[in-house]
């Protein structure tokens, strides 16, 4: 079956397979593209830029200053824990040129959710915004954290600016809650004192672990990906292949409003666009969705990703409609349904395609990608990257024909090592090197590919399986409604019932009209029974509604 993409559906310039062994790892990939774009900006953020060169000169200074002064040795964990800004970069690529795996931690996290991921990663060293200090303070004593370097927000921005917006933040808007970490040392104090260190190259290898990615905890305790230097070259390999006729070398600026700790983020923007020696925009607050516009109409952008929401929001925030998309090339929608709804009018405003990807952090993420030349939206997944196979799994163990859903199969080389410490874990979702998503899919017979969702959140109605993405699909369609999700929820005749939980965009939308709307488009069994009107869905940190919450 999964042949069939290969002889029908593969678009034009994409190469069938990549080279997982292009570079020994992402650090020979780093000091590649560093040199080769040196003069070219890397980053910006807030108005500030750092080139590809000084990028280089910072990471080689801070992975000196891990190295000789915190004693830090090839292996050991190190988490970052802070948002969009230049500090990241220069961060990642530091402690990865120290040979050191890095663990992405999301700064909203509470003091529970931190205190577990630094045990389970087992956690060196960390550099941590001030905004949250507090919560690391809480659980501190009870990590293996020995060393904590602390940034501010606007310690990248220049001597001046820096001052003023550190100022604002903690003293006018006070978001820095008061908090006591006595031997924390300021990030650029680091960054200062390792220019002064030598540093010392490390021997990196393909198996070695570049991330322990943690799984959002969506289902039950989070668990660390060990994604190695290979999974991660070969996954950005795949990414250039795809979209690289799209796209040309030292010309293209990525908008990156997802957090670069998040693993879409930092594949998709951060990495690929280095080997393409493209620059990053970076937004540090999305949500402020009037400023990220102002900040839009400062730059000509070719290239933006982001979540269904994300692309959602902008387009019901006045002024976006009245940007410059002249230099628009690429689109790209991933971590959660892209719905048809905002995929079409996206495409009508911009003039830009909204391809869909699909992935997940247990393989660096990407799988699946609609192909660059698809003329609109289709619904689908696209075609499976290159060196990339899906298969589509019944529950019996065999494999499902076409058109008929079952668990979606992965196999290539940017499927993790395993889940950190958890043996078990892994035996449950690698069988025979094919990772099963847990995600309910089928193949058309062009050999696109279409998730139906999870397997964990299908709703079964009278025996009828009914999946949330068709619903909440359908009730985007109603020009009232800005936001839905939808949930099974008991009931005694039917074992369950649909019920949906409904942003409004104006104050008339009542439950009948939607009702009656949903009744138009979907069979009898499929449509909602209980509607409830909220101010806000609650969201993941990349804004993928949370249904679990709901429920």
């Amino acid at each position: 079956m999964e042949k069939i993409w290969l002889e029908k559906s593969y678009p034009p310039g994409v190469p069938f397979d990549i080279d997982p062994d292009k570079y020994p790892s992402l650090v020979a990939m780093f000091n590649k593209y560093s040199v080769q774009y040196s003069d070219r900006t890397a980053f910006i953020n807030m108005g500030a830029e750092i080139s590809y060169a000084e990028l280089a000169k910072k990471a080689t200074a801070f992975a000196a200053y891990l190295q000789q002064d915190l004693g830090l040795k090839k292996g050991d964990k190190f988490a970052i824990m802070v948002p969009n800004t230049l500090q990241y970069p220069i961060a990642l690529f530091g402690a990865l040129l120290a040979g050191l795996t890095v663990v992405n931690v999301n700064p909203l996290y509470t003091a529970r959710e931190l205190e577990h991921q630094l045990k389970d990663s087992g956690s060196k060293a960390m550099l941590i915004i001030e905004n949250f200090a507090q919560t690391l303070e809480k659980v501190i004593d009870k990590t293996p954290v020995e060393h904590v370097i602390m940034t501010a927000l606007g310690d990248q921005l220049g001597f001046v600016k820096g001052k003023i917006v550190n100022a604002v933040v903690k003293y006018v808007k006070k978001m820095v809650p008061a908090f006591k970490l006595p031997n924390a040392v300021p990030f650029n104090a680091s960054l200062t004192r390792g220019a002064e260190l030598t540093y010392t190259p490390v021997e990196i290898s393909g198996d070695d672990l570049a991330f322990l990615q943690y799984t959002g905890g969506t289902t039950g305790v989070s668990k660390g990906a060990m994604l190695t230097h290979r999974n991660m070259v070969a996954n950005l390999e795949q990414a250039k292949a795809a979209i690289k006729p799209l796209l040309e070398e030292g010309k293209e600026l990525v908008v990156t409003a997802l957090p670069l700790y998040h693993i879409f983020a930092l594949t998709a923007n951060c990495l690929t666009f280095i080997t393409l020696g493209g620059t990053n925009l970076l937004i540090t607050n999305p949500r402020d969705m009037p400023a990220f516009i102002k900040e839009l109409s400062k730059y000509p952008f070719t290239a933006i990703t982001g979540v269904n929401t994300l692309f959602n929001g902008l387009l019901n925030t006045p002024g976006f409609q009245d940007l410059d998309f002249s230099t628009l090339k690429m689109s790209l929608g991933g971590g959660m349904a892209v719905q048809r709804p905002v995929a079409e009018r996206w495409q009508k405003i911009t003039g830009s395609r909204l391809l869909e990807g699909y992935g997940l952090t247990e393989c660096c993420p990407m799988v699946s990608l609609s192909p660059y030349n698809q003329e609109s939206y289709n619904g689908t997944i696209g075609l499976p990257a290159p060196s990339t196979h899906v298969k589509i799994m019944l529950e019996d163990g065999s494999e499902a024909p076409i058109g008929k859903p079952g668990e979606m199969w992965v196999f290539g080389p940017q499927v993790m090592k395993g889940y950190y410490n958890r043996e078990e874990a892994t035996a449950e979702i690698i069988k025979d090197g094919w990772l099963a998503t847990g995600d309910i899919a089928y193949m058309d017979e062009q050999g696109y590919f279409k998730i139906v969702d999870r397997k964990k959140d299908m709703i079964i109605v009278s025996g009828f399986n009914v999946f949330p993405n068709e619903i909440e699909e359908v009730v985007m369609m109603h020009e009232g409604v800005l936001e839905a999700a939808a949930i099974g929820v008991p009931h005694e005749a039917s074992g369950e019932m649909v019920k949906i939980f409904v942003v409004a965009k104006q104050d008339d939308l009542d439950e009948s009209s939607l009702i009656k709307h949903c009744r138009d488009n979907l069979t009898n069994y499929k449509v909602p029974k209980l509607v409830e009107f909220r101010d806000e869905l609650p969201k993941t940190n990349v804004g993928k509604i949370l249904r679990r919450e709901l429920r």
